[in-house]
């Protein structure tokens, strides 16, 4: 089972890259978000990253037990459920404007991808930067240091899109 826990906390083995771990993770990431826009329901979008947070965090506290570490660099968990809520803001805005649920399409389409770069770039930015609240975040107990700073940069990002798409 412990193996199984690490499989998934390191992003399938992304995490374990010998060259910064937490990007590759991160780029893990936009195929879940792909993953959670093929159903076209925003119900079940909005529900999937509640879920996501907190198997996060709960996968992200049993991996620092396993591995005896303190937010192990491996564990990218964390970045990749992230993600998705990167583009969430910009998924509700288009949801409510247009009453319907944006294809996967639409945020890597030619006219558009510069978008989606921005947004991966911009949570890189807020996670290695950890401006307040981000940084001290980490210092929650076991699982939730480890995913909340990650939802917060995704928070963070959310603002920015928010003047930059408007």
């Amino acid at each position: 089972m412990d193996r199984f826990i690490l499989l998934i906390a390191q992003g399938l083995g992304t995490g374990r890259s010998p060259v910064a771990p937490g990007t590759v993770g991160t780029l893990l990431g936009l195929p879940l978000f792909i993953l959670l826009l093929l159903p076209g329901s925003f119900a079940l979008f909005v529900s999937s990253l509640l879920v996501l947070s907190v198997a996060s965090v709960w996968f992200c506290g049993r991996a620092e037990t396993i591995l005896g570490l303190r937010d192990p660099g491996s564990v990218v968990i964390d970045e990749i459920v992230a993600v998705p809520l990167c583009f969430a803001g910009w998924v509700s805005s288009l949801y409510f404007a247009n009453g319907s649920m944006p294809g996967w399409t639409y945020f890597f389409g030619e006219t558009i991808w510069y978008w989606s770069v921005v947004i991966v770039l911009l949570f890189r930015l807020f996670d290695i930067a950890k401006p307040w609240p981000i940084g001290p975040s980490q210092a929650l107990p076991g699982g939730w240091g480890v995913t909340i700073d990650d939802l917060l940069a995704a928070l963070y990002v959310n603002i920015i899109m928010l003047f930059l798409l408007t």
